[in-house]
């Protein structure tokens, strides 16, 4: 099995979702012995942010600026590694209500037509099913569901509904909530996700 583990936090060694995503990884290569694990810090080691030599070298256009064409071939192995892989540990803040820019410009490498979803007569359809996403999801507040701010929560709703759309089904969220609201509060939500980590693996 091939486990792909993507961090996108720029906070470094003080994350807390860099903390759990490593926790999850260190979970599932103990229940999977033999995983093979493959990682991409998408703060040190970024994907482009889409633009119009992209979107024309995707109509066939060759590149002639080489660090442009780099990139392209940087998004394409970035796809490969996302179909190959059984599971997907991906490390996600909450940033102003939504994911960091350097995870959405990721996900824009894989949404790909024909690679991770295809429309049809009756609609878009899934083409990258039958693996397993799980997302270290952490909050400075509250947002959850029955909360007072759950209405700005694009973070979350948008990571389900991405990967939904790439056909994946199996979409699961280990989260700390609040960790911006103290010391107290921050431990109290580590250790909850640690805990739901643990049930996750059990």
């Amino acid at each position: 099995m091939k486990l792909l583990h993507i961090d996108s936090s720029i906070l470094g060694a003080g994350s807390v979702s860099r903390t759990l995503s490593a926790a999850i990884v260190a979970a599932q290569q103990a229940q999977n012995p033999g995983l093979q694990v493959s990682y991409r810090d998408l703060a040190a080691q970024p994907v482009g942010h889409l633009s119009g030599a992209h979107l024309a070298a995707g109509q066939g256009v060759v590149p002639e600026d080489a660090a442009l064409a780099a990139d392209i071939a940087d998004g394409a192995a970035v796809l490969d590694a996302f179909l190959a892989a059984d599971i997907v540990v991906v490390g996600a803040p909450m940033y102003n209500f939504s994911i960091s820019t350097q995870l959405k410009a990721w996900i824009d490498r894989l949404a790909i037509a024909g690679r991770t979803f295809r429309y049809t007569e009756n609609g878009p359809e899934g083409l990258a099913g039958g693996k397993t996403v799980i997302i270290a999801s952490s909050r400075g507040g509250f947002y959850g569901e029955g909360t007072p701010a759950a209405f700005l929560d694009h973070q979350e709703t948008y990571l389900k509904g991405v990967f939904n759309f790439f056909g994946i089904t199996d979409v699961r969220f280990i989260r700390a909530e609040g960790v911006a609201l103290g010391d107290e509060q921050r431990t109290k939500s580590v250790e909850g996700a640690q805990a739901q980590i643990e049930r996750l693996a059990a």
